[in-house]
């Protein structure tokens, strides 16, 4: 089988676990391929997430690395194991990568935390004001991938519809709240889904209000992916061009506190319910 040529984030990502479980092996890239008798080429493809891998073949990688950590080896495991193509796919080709790669992340994730500060979340937004939000591009965007950014950013929102919905966090800060994007019905309608689905079990939503002040991450949206073992958490931000994806331990462990004290100075769920319907009376 051919190498990819672009590899999702999430297959990466089983290649930069599987390349730091034998670099702390002090295992080369040739021994690695002998264990799986095969070459190095392949090693490196895969490590590189250009190349997929078996289940069986991760784990005996896993047993040869000497990888103790039997949670982490049954995620790389599933991992390699994913087979179902994901909604997202359907948009490859139209899309910037990273639009399905953000997609692909929070389907996988266990549970979300969100923080904005001048846009409602993705999987939060309407049509009109995903529509309207994508009307102020600049350059305009061609027809055919306007109408699909809308489309992608709409669907989104099957991750928290579906029957095993993971947590979502969201901190949204009162701008957000308050600049009309769309006018001021889009901007209603955007303000009453996003009490809708604050009732659900599944969703929290806070809001940071403007008497806050500052506080930590103030400057950027931050999406943090918890997975089913905290050593494949990842960090997702928002760039002028792309979206970043770390998951070194330090990053996350910093975002993880950024996120807490977002927390701690926004409203409670009941006082966030409480502004938006003040806001929405104001519309």
């Amino acid at each position: 089988m051919p190498p990819r040529s672009n590899p999702t984030a999430r297959q990466q990502r089983l290649g930069v676990e599987l390349r730091k479980l034998r670099e702390a092996a002090g295992m080369s890239t040739e021994q690695a391929a002998a264990v799986l008798a095969t070459n190095r080429t392949v090693i490196t493809n895969t490590e590189a997430g250009r190349h997929g891998i078996s289940p069986e073949r991760v784990r005996r990688l896993a047993c040869n690395y000497d990888c103790t950590d039997s949670a982490l080896v049954e995620a790389l495991v599933r991992m390699a194991g994913e087979r179902t193509v994901g909604w997202w796919e359907e948009y490859r080709g139209i899309l910037p990568p990273t639009f399905l790669d953000i997609a692909e992340l929070e389907w996988f994730a266990r549970r979300l935390r969100m923080s904005t500060m001048t846009h409602i979340p993705g999987p939060f937004q309407t049509e009109a004001y995903a529509h309207a939000l994508f009307s102020a591009a600049i350059p305009e965007l061609p027809p055919d991938e306007f109408d699909a950014r809308v489309a992608h950013r709409i669907q989104r929102r099957c991750v928290l519809d579906r029957a095993d919905p993971p947590s979502y966090a969201a901190i949204i800060h009162e701008a957000a709240l308050r600049i009309e994007v769309g006018g001021r019905k889009a901007m209603r309608e955007q303000l009453h889904s996003i009490l809708e689905l604050s009732e659900r079990d599944s969703i929290t939503v806070q809001v940071i209000p403007f008497s806050a002040g500052a506080f930590p991450g103030s400057g950027q949206t931050i999406l943090y992916a918890e997975a089913d073992v905290p050593g494949l958490d990842v960090v997702q931000l928002d760039r002028t061009m792309v979206a970043e994806f770390l998951h070194v331990e330090a990053q996350l462990r910093k975002f993880a506190l950024q996120l807490g004290q977002m927390q701690r100075v926004a409203l409670s769920p009941e006082e966030t319910r409480s502004l938006i319907h003040g806001i929405t009376r104001e519309l």
